[in-house]
């Protein structure tokens, strides 16, 4: 089991998503903590960090996992036009 971390600007961009949206992407985080790297799982590239993104929907989670101390850390949430910028 993994532990999961949510960043404060995460908690934000969570607190603006409508209700639906916000249970399938909470179901889509709570299930980073049994497999940090699911199906469907993409490896950011050209950033120095070890980043992944989940889908949920039209939206992304971007987050990184620590092995070491079994920790899912979610840095940003928001819509697929908006999450890369």
């Amino acid at each position: 089991m993994y532990q999961i971390t949510i960043t404060q600007s995460a908690l934000k961009e969570l607190s603006k998503l409508s209700k639906a949206t916000l249970k399938k992407v909470e179901k889509a985080i709570d299930g980073l903590s049994e497999n940090p790297r699911p199906e469907g799982v993409k490896k950011l590239k050209g950033i120095s960090e070890a980043l992944y993104r989940i889908r949920s929907g039209d939206y992304r989670v971007i987050y990184a996992v620590d092995d070491a101390i079994h920790i899912v850390d979610i840095r940003k949430v928001g819509h697929r036009k908006d999450i890369y910028k």
